[in-house]
């Protein structure tokens, strides 16, 4: 039997079709998916301890494994393949993979262990483990309308919440960084927001210059740069967004920062197109920040694909291979960090159109904001 079109018109089940095609082209009888965020992209469910035994024929010769602790949240969120319920769960479907006509099973190699392996393959007795790195991380990577969707509402709440914050007077001098990532948190989760899409980085004064600084007790000053990286969670898809601001009127030095970057981020904007290597985006945006001779503060790649992971394929790296499509959804982060002194970084979530200009999703102003 060879597979067609989903019985069903969820969007789980077109993603799985659409990964059986990929599935028959690489000779693959079935396919054993374990990776939770991967299962859930193609059931829908959310539980802790989930499974999926992928037949390249079609649904009804899958099987969806779960424990007894999640029968009723299984029946409602993967209606449509068979369940197994079993506490091991991927055992008890490798097991199964002979009797459902698998021969060559493939596996989630990136994400099982050696001793995970090994116990997979004395289970799949009749059938051959093979090797699929990845197989669903590609196809992850190009968002359909309804994940679009859930990205897009992440972005605009995030918006709102730091325009709330703003308008609230919630940064000022002597607020510390972890009150104001609380702050920015708990508002994005009062507009709707399952939580924030990651733990948020705040970051004043001469802290603005670590890329990654985590919030501590430091208080804002007048005079500082304060950098903001946050996101929304919506429906387990991510937003990112950073914007950074000014405690007062900005010194000289730190509108030309903001303004050599702001220009680098405009031209990285710009490059997000279909058929674009993702390696040229980031040379279009790295290509000023050099020519201004601050290339050696510009320590990261440009950016990096968002959907249920916050960090997913493709990448905007010097060193990345990836090509953009139409429907990936991706960010434009460039950054330069003066260590000491401070850093700026200005970061759009974006998706790569059919033709022409991305769609940026995140619309909080990228004017350089003098907090009063």
């Amino acid at each position: 039997m060879t597979g067609g079109a989903p019985t069903s018109t969820r969007a789980e089940a077109v993603r799985r079709e659409a990964l059986r095609e990929r599935m028959r082209a690489a000779g693959l009888d079935g396919l054993l998916v374990t990776d939770l965020v991967n299962v859930r992209y193609l059931t829908g469910f959310t539980g802790s301890n989930g499974a999926l035994l992928l037949a390249a024929t079609d649904d009804a010769a899958s099987r969806f494994g779960t424990d007894g602790r999640y029968i009723t949240q299984a029946a409602a969120q993967v209606p449509d393949v068979p369940p197994v319920i079993e506490r091991a769960t991927a055992l008890a479907l490798a097991a199964r993979a002979s009797a459902l006509g698998i021969r060559r099973l493939g596996f989630e190699s990136d994400a099982v262990t050696v001793d995970a392996h090994a116990a997979l393959a004395a289970a799949a007795e009749g059938a051959t483990l093979e090797r699929a790195p990845g197989v669903v991380a590609q196809l992850r990577m190009i968002k359909d309308d309804t994940e679009i969707e859930a990205i897009r509402r992440a972005c605009a709440l995030a918006d709102t919440a730091l325009t709330d914050l703003l308008d609230a007077g919630g940064v000022r001098a002597g607020r510390t960084e972890r009150e104001i990532a609380l702050d920015l948190e708990f508002r994005m989760r009062a507009l709707g927001a399952d939580g924030p899409s990651f733990d948020s980085i705040v970051a004043a004064g001469p802290n603005s210059a670590v890329p990654h600084h985590s919030p501590t007790g430091a208080a804002l000053r007048p005079g500082d740069l304060l950098k903001l990286d946050f996101g929304a969670l919506v429906g387990g898809y991510h937003s990112d967004m950073t914007r950074t601001l000014v405690l007062g009127r900005a010194a000289d030095w730190q509108r030309e920062l903001y303004d050599l970057v702001r220009g680098a981020q405009a031209a990285g904007c710009g490059a997000v197109e279909a058929g674009v290597p993702a390696a040229d985006v980031d040379a279009a945006s790295r290509e000023p920040i050099t020519a201004a001779g601050l290339g050696a503060e510009f320590l990261h790649g440009l950016g990096h694909g968002v959907g249920l992971q916050i960090h997913e394929a493709p990448a905007l790296s010097a060193a990345s291979k990836d090509v953009l499509e139409a429907g990936m959804a991706v960010t434009v982060e460039p950054g330069v960090y003066l260590a000491g002194r401070g850093g700026v970084r200005i970061e759009d979530t974006l998706v790569v159109a059919g033709a022409g200009p991305a769609e940026t999703l995140t619309g909080f102003t990228k004017e350089l904001v003098e907090v009063a």
